[in-house]
C-alpha cells in the first residue's frame, strides 16, 4: 500500500523546485516591515496636512484679486 501511495505522489514541489515558490520564500525573507511603516507613516502625515490646510482655508476668506495673499497660501510669501 505505501509503494502505490508514494508512487502516485513521488514528486511534491519545493522551494527548490519550483522557481515561482523560491522567489516567494526569497520576498518573504528578505521583507523589511519598517520601511513599509516609515513610508506609511510618511503618508499620514502628508495627508494630515492636507486635511489640515483644506480645514484652514475652508474658514479664512480669501482676497484671489491680491497676489500677495496667494503667495501666502503657496507659502512662498517672505516672513
Amino acid at each position: 500500500c505505501s509503494s502505490l501511495i508514494s508512487s502516485q505522489f513521488s514528486f511534491i514541489p519545493t522551494a527548490s523546485t519550483n522557481p515561482k515558490a523560491a522567489l516567494k520564500s526569497k520576498i518573504v525573507a528578505e521583507f523589511r516591515p519598517q520601511s513599509l511603516i516609515d513610508e506609511l507613516l510618511l503618508y499620514k502625515r502628508s495627508e494630515d496636512q492636507i486635511e489640515l490646510k483644506e480645514k484652514q482655508l475652508s474658514t479664512m476668506r480669501v482676497d484671489v484679486c491680491s497676489t500677495e495673499t496667494l503667495k501666502c497660501l503657496k507659502g512662498k510669501a517672505p516672513r
